[in-house]
């Protein structure tokens, strides 16, 4: 298919007095800024089980190495085990003094991804591509996710009844924070920080990222 097919079949339509409608799309720098790890969530906003679906539907269409497509997938909403699922993970770790998240705004919808293999550099591979698309997915569709690794393998396991063992968890909701990046150059603290309520995240400049 040619480059511009999308292009030369709109002026085609055009030229036979069609109407084109184009899709409101955002870009994926827009879904990039707007895929910020909240650990604060609006708990009036339930997220269905669809919503979920949705997210992992990804999964089908993303890289895997070798093409193993090891990852499966537990979906948990309010009413299946997500309303008290906060209680297996540890959130903020920069900022334990603020014990995070808040009373009030706990994640209650999750997916919990698992392996079908024994973890490698591979699978871990795969898993990044996977939290990252699900996380722009959820974005896209008016959500956002929050990539969680610091549990219990074993705990969070045995309290599901999963056959494999976990690896990471997206919690996804309505996030509430305020989050801002900050550009710092290499050698900077790179800590997240609070301040006057907002949620700061420093970025090394691209500038510095360059070899």
């Amino acid at each position: 298919m040619a480059d511009n097919y999308i292009e030369r079949r709109e002026a085609e339509l055009k030229s036979g007095g069609r109407t084109v409608y184009k899709r409101n799309t955002p870009s994926l720098d827009t879904l990039l800024l707007k895929n910020r790890s909240h650990r604060a969530f609006d708990t009036s906003y339930a997220v269905a089980m669809r919503q979920l679906e949705t997210i992992v539907s990804v999964n089908d269409k993303i890289p895997s190495g070798r093409n193993a497509q090891c990852l499966r997938f537990k979906l948990l909403d309010e009413q299946s085990g997500g309303r008290d699922f906060c209680r297996f993970l540890h959130l903020g770790g920069y900022l334990p003094e603020l014990h995070l998240p808040a009373p009030g705004t706990e994640p209650r919808a999750f997916i919990i991804v698992c392996c079908t293999q024994q973890e490698s550099p591979t699978a871990d591979i795969d898993l990044g591509i996977s939290l990252q698309s699900m996380a722009l997915k959820a974005v896209e569709i008016g959500l956002n996710a929050l990539i969680v690794r610091a549990f219990d393998r074993k705990e969070v396991q045995q309290a599901l009844g999963l056959a494999l063992e976990p690896l990471a968890v997206l919690a996804i909701g309505k996030g509430m924070d305020r989050i801002e990046l900050v550009e710092v150059p290499e050698g900077s603290d790179l800590q997240y920080y609070r301040s006057e309520g907002t949620h700061f995240v420093p970025k090394i400049r691209l500038e510095d990222l360059l070899l």
